[in-house]
Parts: C-alpha cells; structure tokens; sequence
C-alpha cells in the first residue's frame, strides 16, 4: 500500500506553465509552516522565496515587462500555497491586489513608473489601506499631501519596498486617495506589532505616518478609484483571495488529517476495526467533507471565470454586470468560509486527541480560516445576496463588496 495518499480532485488545478514554479515553493513553505507560525512576525527567508521565485510579478501586463497571467490561474496560486502556507498565500495574493491597484486607479505614466518598477526592482508590495481604519488623515499642502496618523491591518507593510496608502478627504468614494508611497520614506514607522491567533506571518500590524509628504504624483489618478464600475473591481479582487485562502486551509487541513488518520490514528475500539481507515463512521465524515469542499471549489472557480470576462470587459463593465460579478464572488466567499470553518474544525474527530499535540501545528488551519472569516460578517454579505436576488439593485461596490 503507498505511504503517501493519492489525491487527483484535490490536486486538480492547472498552473500551467507556472507549475514547477508553484509546486517547489509551496513544498518549501510546507515544510517549516507550522514551526513558523508559532514564532509568528516577519517570514523574511520566505518572503526572499517569493521574491526569486518570479511570481511577484504575474499580475503585471508583459507591456510593463511582466508575465500579464489571468485572474482565475493567479486565485488558484493562492488557493495552493495557502494549503502550505497560509500566511505566505496572503502576501502573495495581496502583492497581485496591489498591482491590481495600479491598474484600475493609476493613469498610464503611473502605471509605467511603477509597474515597470516592480519588475525591474523585484517590488514586494505592502499596503496601508483598510478603510475603516479613520485614523490617517491628510491635508493639503504646496505640491501634493501631508500624512499624519496610523493605519491597522496593514498586511506585508513589514520588508515591503512600497506601500498601497489609502486616506479619506471627505465622506463620498470619489474623496479616497489611493498612494503609492516608498516603505522607506521619512515619516512612515512600519510596527510589528501584530499578535493575532491566525495569519501570523503576514506582518498585519500598524504603520504610523508622522507628517509625511507625498508629492500629487504620487496619487494614483487619473482615472482613480471611484471612476468607473471597472475601477470597483479592485474590492472583488481581495475578496476572492480571502475565497482561495479559506480554501487552501481547508484543503490542507483535509489532506493532513486523512495522511495522519491512515498512518497514525488507532482506531476507536467500540468500531471493532483493525484501522482507523476501515472505520466506517470516519469514512461517512471525511466523505462529506471532501464533498463539501468540492463543492466550495467549483463555486470558486465559476466566480473567478466570472471575474476574469469582467475585467476583460474594460471600460465596457457596467453596473449590473459588476454587481453580477460581486454577488457571485460573494457567493464563493461565504460558500468557502463555512466550508473552511467546518472542515478545520471537525479534521481533529478523524484523527484523535493525540493529534492535538502542538508539535503538529494542526489547529493553525482553524485560527486562520477563524482570522480571515471575521473580516465582516457572513450573515451581512447573505443578507446582501437576497436583496439581490429580490430587487436586481447592484451591492455597494466601495464597500467589502
């Protein structure tokens, strides 16, 4: 019998010519994932992975001299280094939103500067952006902005060369600035301060701006963010990465606890099995929870086919389409998030109490899917699907949706 377990449908996603790429960094970061996540702050060996690995710069056009891959081939990149690593999938998935960014907000001096950059230098990209963080604020002075105040959540800001900033003038969409500031320039403290029960690694913590000038070039604009349904894309870019990193936990977790049950498990005696694999009420539970997961992918992979006719729509998109494309993003989401919470949860009844040795680094799949799923609440992004479905009126596009 292997000793190892054979999986296709879990294995099934195409990367293309990108597949020894993926498979030996995500091998790599498998391999000290959960040691890391329990000393937590800066992966910086990982990051430098990233970095040389090439993949920091699929999302650039090739007319900037990057790899110009598609949405749906870049999601699934994310889903499968986040069954490695979690926290490592997410600064990669939001290196790809940064410049995403750049695209929808950036004029195209802009987005030659710094798009061309980020290949030419190997950018790693940070971001400073949560809106709800009001903290920030900004004042208008002689040739562009002064910043002042602090920022929460601000993934991958630590060993970042620059920074995603976002900063409210007034209270409509059309008054957020969105900047790209240099990680190293005077004024800007990048904390590590984050201290959170999941996504360790993503160095999520605060980033403190003490007067710190950025020039109106630096301002991404024309067109901005608020210029077109096509622009609103950038929000249904991070949700779906949220989408692949529940999935990528919950197919990890499955994987180990089906290799942990058939190789380490001893069976429960009231089963009157010799193995715990011919237990049959383990074999009913791990069924339904790879179906469950099946089920959560598919749905995942239609919203990211959906997403990539839209942004290949341009300007074109309209509102009803974009709100389309939002709710059925919403529906991966929430679909992936429960699917994820249950499957992280229930793997320890397969594999026994010895599994919750620390040593194992199981439960970092739960604490992680636990994390992320708490970034708004999924009752809310339902709720928004009914109004949907009862009224066709689109979701607000500036807000998670």
């Amino acid at each position: 019998m292997a000793t190892t377990p054979y999986f296709p449908p879990l294995f099934a996603e195409d990367f293309g010519a990108f597949t020894p790429t993926v498979l030996s960094v995500a091998t790599a970061l498998a391999a000290t994932a959960a040691v890391r996540d329990k000393a937590g702050g800066t992966a910086l060996a990982e990051r430098q992975l990233l970095r040389d690995s090439g993949l920091l710069t699929l999302a650039v056009p090739q007319a900037f001299g990057g790899q110009g891959a598609a949405w749906p081939l870049i999601f699934r990149m994310v889903r499968r280094l986040a069954q490695a690593d979690s926290s490592l999938a997410h600064l990669f998935g939001f290196q790809q939103l940064q410049v995403a960014s750049v695209l929808l907000f950036g004029s195209p001096a802009q987005q030659d500067r710094w798009l061309g950059a980020t290949v030419g230098q190997n950018w790693f990209w940070g971001n400073a952006v949560n809106a709800r963080d009001t903290r920030l604020q900004v004042t208008r002075t002689e040739g562009g902005w002064l910043l002042d105040g602090i920022k929460a959540f601000c993934s991958g800001a630590q060993d970042s060369d620059v920074l995603n900033v976002s900063v409210a003038t007034g209270p409509e969409p059309k008054d957020r600035l969105y900047l790209v500031l240099p990680t190293g320039r005077t004024g800007i403290q990048v904390n590590a301060d984050w201290d959170n029960m999941g996504q360790r690694q993503t160095d999520s913590g605060t980033v403190e701006f003490r007067q710190v000038f950025a020039a109106d070039h630096e301002v991404l604009g024309p067109p901005g963010a608020a210029s077109s349904p096509r622009a609103t894309l950038r929000n249904t870019i991070g949700q779906t990465i949220l989408t692949e990193i529940y999935l990528g936990n919950a197919q990890g977790a499955l994987i180990e606890a089906i290799d942990y049950t058939r190789t380490q498990a001893q069976p429960w005696v009231m089963a009157g099995v010799d193995r715990s694999v011919e237990d049959p009420l383990l074999q009913l539970r791990t069924g339904e929870m790879w179906a469950t997961l099946r089920a959560a992918v598919a749905l995942a992979e239609e919203a990211n086919t959906a997403f990539q006719q839209a942004w290949e729509q341009g300007l074109d998109l309209n509102e009803t389409q974009r709100g389309e494309v939002g709710m059925l993003v919403a529906a991966a989401r929430t679909t992936a998030a429960r699917a994820a919470l249950q499957i992280t949860s229930q793997i320890f009844e397969l594999m026994g109490a010895r599994a919750t040795t620390a040593r194992y680094g199981f439960d970092r799949y739960w604490r992680n899917v636990r994390v992320h799923t708490l970034h708004d609440p999924l009752d809310y992004r339902s709720k928004e699907m009914g109004r949907w479905l009862f009224t066709a009126e689109p979701p607000n596009p500036y807000g998670y949706g």
